[in-house]
């Protein structure tokens, strides 16, 4: 197998399976793992434009997020509300209901983090996310990514 075979199968497979165990950690929250990354970008970051969210997520790519966050706005857990000033523009927040979740999101997630810190044990962490990004960084999810570290670096 060639090496850039071999990293593209290993690249989906622990795609595949930190998202089915992400998944089922969420279920009993009542969030796909595409939901619980809009809620916790807001979270992070809100008010946000519905443009401006879909850059930041890594869920959905070269495409609006308008169908996640109109099935949030129906669960009552993101405001969506147009400016005064420009009636095409909407903004985002997230209801009371929303930020509560935000933070059970935020446990479930640190939890995963533990059991990824466990499975990498002491492997060169640091080399293969230092391989990752360049590799990433090439895409617009990978662009996405960026944009939430140095956000989150910036506060």
């Amino acid at each position: 197998m060639q090496p850039a075979e071999e990293l593209r199968y290993l690249i989906l497979a622990i795609q595949r399976e930190g998202n089915r165990l992400l998944a089922a950690e969420l279920r009993p929250l009542g969030v796909t793992p595409s939901q619980a990354e809009v809620v916790r970008v807001l979270a992070d970051h809100q008010p946000l434009t519905l443009y401006g969210l879909g850059e930041l997520l890594v869920c959905e790519t070269g495409s609006s997020p308008s169908r996640l966050v109109d099935r949030l706005v129906a669960a009552r857990l993101v405001n969506r509300e147009q400016r005064n000033d420009d009636r095409r523009h909407l903004v985002l927040t997230l209801t009371e209901h929303g930020a509560a979740l935000a933070q059970r999101i935020a446990a479930v997630e640190r939890a995963f983090y533990r059991r990824v810190d466990e499975l990498t044990g002491s492997g060169p962490v640091d080399d293969a996310l230092a391989l990752l990004r360049q590799f990433a960084g090439a895409f617009p999810t990978g662009q996405a990514l960026l944009k939430r570290r140095e956000l989150r670096a910036a506060v």
